[in-house]
């Protein structure tokens, strides 16, 4: 005997054209990670520091990862970079397992900008971004007109045109800490890796830099690299200067910086990543994840959370033992 037929049978394919649709605009919503980790475990000679990490790195927008000092966030980072062998699981990066990628084709995919990166005595600003052209050339290492060009829009973007002929070692550390982001920027790599690029910044700089991260374009991006790249990096740098809101999209690279001020985490991030023990504790929006509760985890740290009156993100203010327990008596 045969079942009766419903609406939806009555339908055929007409309905199943309208339920593919619907399924490639929901993925079209929730686009595929830039990163992907799956049971990734990391560690140094039998000390397993790492241990089976599981996360997904949003496309087009800036990650930061938290954590007390030993918590293996930095651990992570070089895992990403690929300068930590793998002890278990598994990498991609763009859909690609990392191990099947060659370093070349890795260098034109991710870029680092370590936390203390050394400058060979004698080398100037435009030398050093020039750095950045080498996993794009051949094995002849010949500079070319692409090379001048994107070189150029580097420098442009990160406002170091006056100084190209200068000596790094003669400039601030916020001006060194851009030429290295102009390195980066000449790299042309979708992915971005920072580690603590903040660090022995003054509190100026800090913001500076950190506005010029949340900034960074991805070359693969239409519109951008060297075809209508020094167009681009002059609008950003008049968006930079009038305060106006950053690329979004898939203009954006994708970055993941580890950070230690949680302030300027909250500022800088799309997405938050708080690691304690060499695990994953909480992922979220920096709302979501800079609350006391998740703070005490990580850091053993009391603290109030309120909201930036101007720019929204959370603000956490530090308290003692004896600063919480006043707290609570009062309420």
């Amino acid at each position: 005997m045969t079942a009766p037929r419903t609406a939806s049978d009555a339908a055929g394919p007409a309905a199943d054209a309208v339920a593919s649709d619907a399924i490639a605009r929901d993925a079209a919503v929730v686009p595929a990670p830039a990163m992907r980790l799956r049971g990734v475990r990391l560690g140094y000679g039998e000390t397993e520091v790492v241990h089976g990490v599981d996360l997904d790195v949003p496309r087009h927008a800036t990650t930061v990862i938290i954590g007390a000092n030993g918590c293996g966030k930095s651990t992570l980072l070089r895992g990403l970079t690929r300068q930590l062998p793998l002890r278990g699981g598994s990498i991609e990066v763009q859909g690609q397992d990392v191990g099947a990628l060659s370093a070349k084709a890795y260098a034109r995919t991710v870029a680092l900008l370590p936390q203390s990166p050394l400058v060979p005595d004698g080398m100037t600003v435009e030398q050093l971004v020039d750095r950045g052209r080498h996993p794009h050339r051949s094995w002849l290492g010949t500079r070319t007109r692409e090379d001048d060009a994107v070189i150029a829009s580097a420098l442009t973007r990160m406002d170091l045109v006056d100084l190209a002929d200068r000596q790094v070692s003669q400039l601030s550390g916020g001006q060194r800490q851009r030429v290295w982001l102009a390195l980066v920027l000449a790299q042309q790599t979708p992915v971005i890796l920072l580690d603590e690029p903040t660090s022995y910044l003054d509190m100026s700089h800090q913001v500076e830099l950190l506005e010029l991260v949340k900034g960074l374009p991805d070359p693969t991006a239409p519109g951008e690299g060297s075809a209508g790249g020094e167009a681009a990096a002059a609008s950003d740098s008049a968006s930079a200067s009038d305060g106006a809101a950053h690329p979004t999209g898939p203009h954006r690279a994708t970055t993941v910086a580890v950070l230690h001020e949680l302030n300027m985490a909250a500022r800088v991030a799309d997405h938050v990543v708080a690691m304690a023990a060499g695990r994953i504790v909480a992922t979220g929006t920096p709302a979501e994840v800079l609350v006391p509760d998740v703070l005490a985890e990580v850091f053993d740290l009391a603290a109030d959370v309120i909201t930036d009156p101007l720019l929204g993100h959370p603000v956490v203010l530090p308290r003692t033992a004896a600063e919480a327990a006043r707290g609570r008596g009062a309420a």
